[in-house]
């Protein structure tokens, strides 16, 4: 069964840095995109990075220059580097594995969520 594991939350002062990871289980990790997701209260979830299976990254405006999103196939895990947070960073972090199949079968497995926080 799949599953995904974030920890490294927590709370920081702006400015400051922290670390997330996910920890995929039951899946053939190295063929899925991952993804970093985050919710802040009364929000919709947003994007905030992915890193495909073959490495290309992308990042949301907000994040940019900030974060880093990385991977190690080796280990199933999946990172997302934050530097210089801000208080706007307040959210629910979540992790995603996604994968569609050459018969265009998706595969999607979320997290369980893990909390940062940044007081202002």
């Amino acid at each position: 069964q799949a599953q995904l594991v974030e920890s490294g939350g927590g709370a920081a002062q702006p400015g400051e840095s922290l670390g997330l990871s996910c920890v995929a289980s039951g899946i053939v990790f190295h063929i899925y995109d991952m993804f970093w997701y985050r919710q802040a209260p009364g929000e919709q979830r947003e994007l905030v990075a992915q890193i495909r299976s073959s490495d290309r990254t992308t990042y949301a405006d907000s994040v940019k220059d900030r974060f880093t999103i990385s991977r190690d196939n080796a280990k199933n895990t999946v990172w997302l580097q934050m530097n210089n947070l801000r208080p706007e960073d307040t959210a629910v972090y979540y992790c995603k594995a996604a994968y569609a199949s050459p018969a265009s079968k998706e595969y999607v497995y979320w997290g369980q969520g893990t909390q940062v926080t940044v007081f202002s």
